[in-house]
């Protein structure tokens, strides 16, 4: 929740005072839509938003629009009564109870409190966080949620007339555990051939090695399996999505970006999902920019962080960048080819932030302990190296680009005159 108000405020969490999850996102942070609409364009978010906790609320009141004239919003598949279901409802009711990918807890334990009796049938062989491997999908195909997003960005986007400008995110759930996909996508890869992760001696030494249990051999290409079909899922449709774009005529007067509000770890640590420390496998992201009239087929290495995203929209459709935007335009990128490095790209969280540069990644706790990891050296961090004498200068260089971005970060009031 923090990453994706984050994304499309153009502001640290830290500025929002959103750091950390299930905190209702303010109707009166200005994000994206905001600032295109006094423009003429009209905003969708189709699928996944996740602005306010979904486990304690009815899907069936209507959601802040956050600026959005056109939003269908379904955060989990199959879960509540959103747009997704009642998607699904009107295709093919007789598949409604095999579509959800289990019920998180917190929300058995509304319902119950509250009395609401759930209209359909929820998985009950795993949890809603099940890592355990890939589970094909039980519904017809088309009745995914990625279908669902997909099928009403195509339908959105045919409703376009080119005259008018407009925004439409693709709220892809997908890849996102349980992993439950379609078979014809499980059936793109040979279970037995994908990698595992390449783990220190001592971190391999804790984990068994045999049979099905969490992280063996076969569990860890389980899951990956389920991860890399949820992936070829979300490509064929964003395929659809751009191929709608040019048969509208819009596709070379389109700014499209691709990107993801977090990672995962899919075994690496001995961990799933994402979070705490944020290393690489959690926030290093996608992110691909295809700009009308720009450079294509280049790759930047350089630092970037999702409060960019932003301001490069607003610069790309020649629209002022509001001063209180933290995030800095990669137009350039797009337009000339070149861009200036960043010093660090900032992770935060209550309790801790983490800044990582070109070769290092620094985390800092509020209650001053610091570790470091040389990625030149040790690509997958597994060794903190913060007391080793030899890191010394090193790790006072990434405490004082801490502080400096924390100081460039600060965005006071406007005054309305010398004093």
């Amino acid at each position: 929740m923090p990453s994706r108000v984050s994304m499309l405020s153009g502001q640290y969490p830290s500025a929002l005072r959103i750091t950390h999850m299930g905190v209702p996102v303010p109707e009166d942070i200005p994000i994206l839509p905001q600032f295109l609409s006094p423009y003429g364009y009209t905003c969708a978010n189709i699928g996944k938003l996740h602005f306010l906790p979904h486990a304690n609320r009815d899907h069936r009141t209507p959601h802040p629009t956050y600026g959005f004239q056109h939003m269908e919003i379904s955060d989990e598949p199959g879960v509540y009564e959103d747009a997704y279901r009642e998607w699904v409802r009107q295709q093919a009711p007789e598949q409604m109870d095999r579509i959800s990918l289990g019920l998180p807890p917190a929300t058995k334990v509304w319902r119950d409190t509250m009395g609401i009796e759930e209209t359909v049938q929820h998985p009950t062989s795993s949890e809603r966080s099940d890592f355990r491997g890939a589970i094909p999908f039980p519904a017809d195909d088309h009745l995914t949620h990625s279908a669902f997003v997909a099928e009403q960005t195509i339908e959105f986007l045919r409703d376009q007339d080119g005259q008018q400008p407009f925004l439409c995110i693709a709220g892809f759930y997908s890849p996102h555990a349980p992993w439950v996909v379609p078979q014809k996508y499980l059936a793109l890869y040979d279970r037995e051939a994908l990698s595992l992760p390449q783990y220190a001696v001592e971190i391999d030494a804790q984990r068994p090695r045999d049979g099905e249990a969490l992280y063996s051999d076969a569990q860890l290409r389980s899951a990956k399996h389920g991860y890399y079909a949820m992936i070829s899922e979300v490509d064929e449709h964003i395929g659809r999505i751009i191929a709608t774009l040019e048969e509208q005529g819009l596709r070379d007067n389109t700014v499209i970006v691709f990107t993801s509000d977090h990672g995962e770890w899919l075994g690496d640590h001995l961990k799933y999902g994402k979070g705490y420390p944020a290393d690489d496998a959690v926030s290093r992201v996608p992110l691909i920019i295809s700009a009308p009239k720009g450079v294509r087929g280049q790759t930047f290495t350089q630092l970037a962080e999702a409060v960019d995203i932003v301001p490069t929209l607003l610069d790309l459709a020649a629209i002022q960048i509001p001063p209180q935007l933290q995030g800095r335009s990669l137009a350039a990128a797009l337009t000339e080819g070149e861009i200036s490095a960043k010093d660090g790209a900032l992770t935060e969280h209550h309790g801790w932030k983490s800044l990582r540069t070109a070769r290092y990644r620094y985390l800092l706790h509020t209650d001053g302990r610091e570790m470091l990891w040389d990625l030149e050296a040790d690509p997958d961090a597994y060794n903190d190296v913060a007391r080793k004498p030899s890191y010394q200068k090193a790790l006072a260089e990434c405490r004082h680009a801490l502080l400096q971005k924390l100081i460039q970060m600060e965005r006071p009031l406007s005054r309305t005159w010398a004093y």
